[in-house]
């Protein structure tokens, strides 16, 4: 699927990109844990989309690593799409920003999680579902 044809409400959304602008870090306290988040834009050649990062995603990916979004939401806030893997979808990165130059960066980040842990997605769910009522 191309960025230009994500639609607001679309569920299971499976598209490549590369990302750029990635936002500074905000983290925030919620049932007791803390939770961080950055905003990025992820682009391909039809067109770019606000992208969601949620804990170790945040970190995870540098400007310019080319990414793959699995089982992906897009939901709208204040008019403008927004993309993120949601509870149940996952970031893959397909290839890194050709400016590393550490094979051991990139064998780390790498060897790091795939998927935010269940108990992480359930409360990054809860977020985006308040995030919405208050809308």
């Amino acid at each position: 699927m191309k960025i230009s044809e994500l639609r607001s409400g679309q569920g299971n959304v499976e598209v490549e990109g590369t990302l750029k602008d990635i936002g500074d870090t905000r983290s925030f306290n919620k049932y007791g844990r803390e939770l961080r988040v950055a905003n990025a834009i992820l682009f391909d050649e039809s067109g770019a989309v606000k992208l969601t990062l949620w804990n170790d995603d945040v970190t995870r990916f540098k400007n310019g690593d080319k990414i793959k979004i699995i089982n992906g939401y897009v939901s709208e806030f204040q008019g403008e799409k927004q993309l993120t893997s949601g509870k149940f979808g996952r970031m893959e990165k397909i290839s890194e920003n050709v400016t590393k130059n550490s094979d051991s960066e990139s064998a780390d980040e790498e060897s790091s999680s795939e998927k935010t842990s269940e108990k992480e997605e359930e409360e990054i769910e809860e977020v985006l579902e308040e995030s919405e009522e208050e809308i």
